[in-house]
């Protein structure tokens, strides 16, 4: 009965998101308060009536409702029940179900939070945002039904891939998912602003909210993700330039470019164009990442479905959406024209900078995502895309970007002098030569990468604890004034520290790590690098849902134990399929990391170890960019706050 509640919930909610779509728009044309009204309780409608159907879907799952084929497909009544809720997004109809419940929950939170709008922007916002939902309210329904029943249930389930069953991946995808669709309320926000025919700095203060919520939730989705991938894949590697990795990172490019863009809107009201572009674009490549993981069109590890028709219809989404408002930006060119002029040596010209070279970036990830299906399609080749190139094609960029970075977050708006700011870094500047060439003159056989990653991090870094210095003035109370400073300043700070660090990480674990694959006898020491590592034992055990094989190594370093390691090789009867759980011994400096290979004719099992250096820093720069993302997004929140209280009563009802 629930299962039949959620289904018909979904169906309502599909009717709820057509009203939406169409009355609020019509009323902001005609100027018609109780039309436009409508748009408020419509979206929270949408929002409760898809959130029990998602719990109803959820339900089915947690109780093993092998009643319903999709749970047939992914669960297991002997699963642990986390990775039977987990099961509800693991699979693709679920996962769509997601991407609308949170769809709609952006939308909620935009009625909800947006009395200070204009009633005919909020109308119109909240009507683009319906209108995509209508599309994939459509597409769940008539192509990927969570909710189709099996007239003969089986006694048991099929099991989820073994490879999602990790904490690491039980909340990877809803963050994940808070960013590709939070980018739905920029896109909404710049195709009503474009109907409006009006872009202004409120506009860019509205945007930069949501915007910046969507790239926090991106930023810790892809770091979760980055991180499964590290420790369970079993390879040692933290990106392996996977299509769908690339295609949540494109749209964390985009997002990163359009909350600086955004912001010289708000402050100077100049890029009105650019940023609108960004918005669509951002979301555009959401679209497409959809569109890769979903059409079997680029084989990955990820992806959740491989039906080309599925794939047509994202297509046609992403055609209706992105062409249309494409279209529509061209034919609106004259309402953004900038107002804020601004010298060759300003922040502006720095996040200009800033912006092309994150653009830039995203569309080299772009090309050798895609270029292997365009070699087959119109070359009748077969290529393969490899690390290589996106390494040799991205690192420059990111590098220029690092450079840049202090020096932008420094200049004064509109006119600057920048000799006068490296002036003001000329010893942070120093500084950081000087540890790249310390680095440089302690490796031995090694390339530039660690000494040009160490340069850039402590640039970034002491560059940025520069410009808060320079924030509190000089005389007595600096430190107060520093604690004092808006959050948004310290957001900033925080986040462009994080770069910094993450920076440092992906350098020290590229330049410096060092790998190698031992047989390992019992009793029988062996060492790598500076380390010591003995094979004690190895056992069978049977877990939950799984048949596992355990190594228990002991790892020492100048004669004294360290740690206890257990790597693992499981195999998942039910889906027939195995897997490595690699066994990590974490610290700052550096990580060991042992895999269990299989056993030798010799007796021995083969080992394969790394030594990882600065690998933690990596998820440690990714939560600090959260983080300031964070402290930015509160500060952001009082004032929007703010202003809404300034505003009186609300417009709507004035009318």
């Amino acid at each position: 009965m629930i299962t039949e509640l959620g289904h018909f919930a979904l169906i309502l909610a599909f009717g709820v998101a057509l009203v939406q779509m169409t009355v609020p728009m019509i009323g902001a044309s005609l100027r018609r308060p109780g039309w436009m009204a409508v748009a408020e309780p419509a979206a929270i409608a949408q929002f409760l009536l898809t959130a029990f159907s998602f719990g109803a879907l959820m339900h089915a799952f947690i109780v093993s409702d092998f009643s319903l084929r999709l749970v047939v497909e992914n669960s297991h009544s002997a699963k642990p029940l986390i990775y039977k809720i987990s099961g509800t997004w693991g699979n693709h109809e679920g996962s769509m179900l997601l991407w609308i419940l949170i769809l709609t929950l952006f939308g909620a939170l935009a009625a909800v939070f947006g009395g200070a709008l204009p009633p005919t922007l909020r109308a119109r916002v909240l009507g683009v945002q319906s209108a995509i939902a209508v599309a994939f309210f459509a597409f769940i329904l008539f192509t990927s039904n969570p909710f189709t029943r099996l007239s003969v249930p089986p006694f048991d389930g099929q099991d989820l891939n073994p490879l999602l069953q990790d904490p690491g991946l039980a909340f990877h995808p809803p963050f994940l998912y808070l960013g590709y669709v939070g980018l739905s309320m920029a896109f909404s926000f710049a195709v009503a602003a474009l109907i409006e025919g009006r872009v202004d700095a409120a506009w860019g203060r509205w945007v930069r909210p949501w915007t910046l919520a969507a790239w926090v939730f991106l930023t810790i989705g892809i770091a979760l993700g980055s991180w499964w991938a590290y420790y369970e894949l079993g390879w040692g590697g933290f990106w392996f330039w996977d299509p769908v990795e690339n295609a949540s990172f494109m749209p964390w490019l985009l997002g990163a470019a359009l909350l600086h863009s955004a912001i010289v809107v708000e402050k100077r009201e100049a890029l009105k164009s650019w940023t609108i572009l960004l918005a669509i674009l951002a979301f555009g490549f959401s679209l497409i990442g959809t569109f890769i993981v979903r059409s079997g069109v680029l084989t990955s590890v990820h992806a959740f479905a491989n039906d080309p028709e599925r794939g047509v219809f994202i297509l046609m989404i992403l055609a209706f959406f992105v062409g249309g408002a494409l279209i529509l930006f061209a034919a609106r060119a004259s309402a953004m024209e900038a107002r804020g002029v601004f010298g060759l040596a300003s922040r502006e010209t720095m996040i200009v900078a800033n912006n092309v070279l994150l653009a830039v970036s995203c569309f080299v990830v772009f090309i050798g995502t895609m270029w292997p299906l365009v070699a087959e399609m119109f070359f009748d080749r077969k290529l393969s895309v490899g690390p290589p190139y996106f390494n040799w094609a991205f690192t420059p960029i990111m590098a220029v970007l690092g450079l840049l970075l202090p020096l932008g977050a420094m200049l004064p708006w509109k006119r600057a002098r920048i000799g006068r700011v490296l002036y003001q870094l000329r010893y942070v500047f120093v500084l950081a030569v000087a540890l790249g060439g310390l680095v440089f003159a302690m490796q031995t056989g090694r390339g530039l990468l660690g000494p040009i990653g160490m340069f850039l991090a402590a640039w970034i870094v002491m560059g940025t604890i520069v410009d808060l210095a320079q924030r509190t003035g000089r005389g007595a109370g600096r430190l107060r004034r520093l604690v004092r400073l808006p959050r948004a300043d310290w957001g900033k700070a925080v986040a462009h520290t994080g770069l910094g660090v993450t920076m440092l990480g992906v350098a020290g674990l590229t330049a410096w790590t060092v790998e190698d694959i031992h047989v390992a006898q019992f009793d029988e020491p062996f060492e790598v690098g500076a380390y010591t590592l003995t094979l004690d034992d190895v056992r069978d055990i049977e877990g939950p849902n799984y048949l596992a094989t355990i190594g228990f190594l002991t790892l020492e370093r100048d004669g004294r134990e360290i740690a206890q390691l257990r790597p693992e090789k499981r195999v998942y009867p039910v889906a027939q399929m195995p897997t490595t759980e690699a066994a990590i011994d974490y610290d700052l400096a550096r990580d060991v990391y042992v895999v269990l290979g299989d056993r030798q004719e010799n007796g021995g099992w083969a080992v394969r170890t790394y030594i990882k250096p600065l690998t933690n820093w990596i998820w440690i720069g990714s939560g600090l960019m959260a983080l300031g993302g964070l402290l930015s997004l509160s500060d952001r929140r009082f004032r929007v706050a703010a202003g809404a209280r300034r505003a009186g009563p609300r417009p709507v009802a004035a009318e």
